[in-house]
């Protein structure tokens, strides 16, 4: 393609280079630190590995008063030690860093513009750890290949991804709040602390056993599954409150007439390795009619699924839930499931009232993370065409 060559890094415009990392970056490594000359309030803040900045920003939590490397603000901190080989983070200020990290700092080169060049290319970078426990030595860093446009072009790409990289900012900051201001509206509106205009009358406390039914889930064996079948509804198929078929299994039809659910149930995960699981639900549209569900699931029947599925995401059931799970075996039995205690308004339209608002605020985080999720595949094309010189800026 005429203006373009061939490199070890691709095709890339002819006025670009292919570059060893080592050749524009001074390299730090991060060394360990004592934990007798650690603490949680004072001294200078220690990073010790990805944990610090899972979401993606720095969220350090320990200081020390010894501190060893230092990193500065705009260094790129990348992970060369253990699982998280090869994950980064750009310092927002000056940190100690533990063994577990480097310090790449740019010299040569548009430190935006790095960062979002190794993080493109971030699955050669970890794929170069090796050894029972994964790792980057200093060379596997600075041997990397980098493909560097002229510097001013290095910065309108590096402008242009960090534009986008703020709308996402902006979206999952509103997210956050509507997370925030649902969760304070359920605490409200499900326990009857705030009555919506129209309703004043009374409320009772009910178990769910008085106003519904367990259902025991379907036990099987690995010669009961097949290609297809009578689908079998499990933990993974709950993913952030929403029903989901990305992971399935299935039965032979005739062993699972005893566990088929009911649109309107109320799917609960009961059993599960994570504690953290226990209690996740669903209430069960159209999708899930003549399905079946696992033993390590519940499905909690009652009229009144409409307002009960969503005091299964409030605090109220969370702590119930606690109060059930064993020392040792995470799971709830369906007699706990039964004698948990909700407060339920006599009349059922302000059920429904309730249930709407909480609704339409559901309806409003959804849009939010589908503009969140187009914006991120937004941002993933631009990287794609701009840190390969497919497209221009300059």
């Amino acid at each position: 393609m005429p203006g373009y060559k061939q490199t070890e890094v691709g095709v890339i415009p002819e006025d670009w280079d292919a570059l060893r990392l080592g050749g524009g970056i001074a390299l730090l490594s991060g060394h360990h630190v004592l934990a007798r000359y650690c603490n949680s309030t004072s001294g200078t803040p220690y990073i010790t590995g990805p944990s610090d900045f899972a979401s993606g920003k720095i969220e350090h939590t320990k200081f020390t008063t010894h501190p060893t490397t230092l990193c500065a603000a705009n260094d790129i901190l990348i992970t060369v030690k253990g699982s998280g080989a090869g994950r980064m983070v750009v310092s927002d200020a000056e940190y100690c860093i533990s063994r577990q990290l480097m310090a790449i700092r740019p010299v040569k080169w548009d430190g935006e513009y790095l960062f979002y060049s190794l993080l493109q290319n971030s699955t050669a970078i970890s794929a170069a750890s090796t050894g029972l426990i994964p790792g980057l030595s200093r060379g596997d860093v600075t041997k990397q290949l980098v493909p560097i446009p002229p510097l001013p072009e290095q910065r309108a790409i590096a402008a242009a991804l960090a534009d986008a990289d703020g709308l996402i900012a902006a979206l999952e900051g509103m997210i956050a709040k509507k997370r925030d201001l649902k969760q304070a509206a359920m605490q409200h509106l499900l326990t009857g602390k705030t009555r919506l205009p129209g309703f004043s009358g009374e409320w009772e406390v009910k178990r769910l056993g008085e106003i519904g039914r367990a259902l025991i889930g379907l036990t099987y064996s690995p010669s009961d599954i097949r290609s297809f079948g009578t689908l079998v509804l499990r933990s993974s198929n709950i993913q952030n409150g929403s029903l989901t078929f990305d992971d399935n299994v299935y039965v032979d039809p005739e062993v699972a007439q005893s566990s088929i659910i009911e649109v309107g149930d109320l799917l609960i995960c009961a059993r599960n390795g994570s504690r953290d699981l226990i209690g996740k639900s669903v209430r069960l549209d159209g999708r899930a009619r003549g399905m079946a569900f696992g033993a390590f699931m519940a499905a909690y029947r009652s009229e009144f699924n409409n307002f009960i599925s969503l005091q299964f995401q409030s605090d109220l059931i969370k702590r119930q839930i606690n109060e059930h799970l064993g020392a040792t075996i995470n799971q709830i039995t369906n007699k706990s499931l039964l004698s948990f205690q909700v407060p339920l308004p006599n009349d059922s339209a302000e059920q429904t009232a309730i249930a709407e608002v909480l609704s339409d605020m559901d309806a409003d985080l959804t849009a939010l993370e589908a503009q969140a999720a187009k914006a991120r595949a937004v941002k993933q094309g631009m990287m794609q065409e701009l840190l390969t010189g497919r497209v221009r800026l300059i």
